[in-house]
């Protein structure tokens, strides 16, 4: 589905990324961990088209995107969250939600039909009850859900997640990665996912890609990323169970 070939990005004498490989088969959960600084959302960047690599190439569904806008690449079936969300603090739940479906794949409805599809994904997330309030007016964690809702709202074939678990409790945790596991079961969506708890991470991804310095150090199963000495030396700092 996701094809990047020997992406770099630099910013000026700053090498952000270094030649990175990354593949991302259908209806796969990939996680993509680091530490602070190792890539992992400038790749994002990248791959959403805000960034332009200083080398390198990127295919969706076997379309070069590499040099794309971001508004076409989110019409082909890519969208993404955020690590600090931004969502549109004075307009209501359903307001911020209905922008993603506005925005997404260019196809013409009536409003009506439209508000229907809103009212889908936010009773997907656990928001209805919530449609009217103010953003301004919502917690932490039902912020990170609506941005979930107005990305799927562009009805993505990959979503890519940028910390979705940081600054939740564990009970939290356990209902992202619930849902996050919905979102490729029940609705056959391709998640990549930048994560820093681990627990969240790897519990829920099938695969595991770790950067560090911008380069691609370890890629594999979380039970084998989680023992990887390059990863323990470079992120973990040990073995982590899983």
């Amino acid at each position: 589905m996701l094809r990047c070939s020997k992406v770099s990005k630099n910013f000026g004498g700053v090498r952000a990324l270094v030649n990175v490989d990354v593949e991302i088969k259908e209806k796969e959960i990939v996680g993509l961990i680091g530490p602070n600084g190792s890539g992992k959302t400038t790749l994002f960047n990248v791959i959403c088209g805000y960034y332009r690599p200083t080398s390198g190439r990127i295919e969706f569904l076997g379309k070069d995107i590499t040099n794309l806008e971001p508004h076409k690449i989110c019409e082909m079936g890519i969208a993404r969250t955020f690590q600090i969300p931004k969502p549109f603090l004075n307009l209501t739940v359903k307001e911020n939600v209905m922008v993603g479906a506005l925005f997404g794949k260019k196809q013409h409805k009536d409003w009506d039909e439209i508000a229907q599809e809103v009212d889908h994904w936010l009773q997907f997330v656990g928001l209805m009850d919530k449609k009217n309030v103010v953003a301004k007016n919502l917690n932490f964690v039902q912020i990170k859900l609506m941005e979930i809702a107005r990305a799927l709202a562009t009805k993505p074939k990959l979503l890519l997640l940028d910390e979705p678990a940081s600054g939740l409790t564990p009970s939290e945790i356990e209902m992202f990665n619930k849902k996050i596991k919905e979102i490729r079961d029940e609705l056959g969506i391709t998640l990549f996912w930048i994560e820093h708890v681990m627990r969240a991470v790897m519990t829920t991804a099938e695969r595991i890609i770790v950067l560090h310095h911008g380069e691609k150090i370890a890629e594999g199963p979380p039970k084998e990323v989680a023992v990887n000495p390059k990863v323990i030396e470079a992120y973990l700092g040990k073995s982590y169970g899983v």
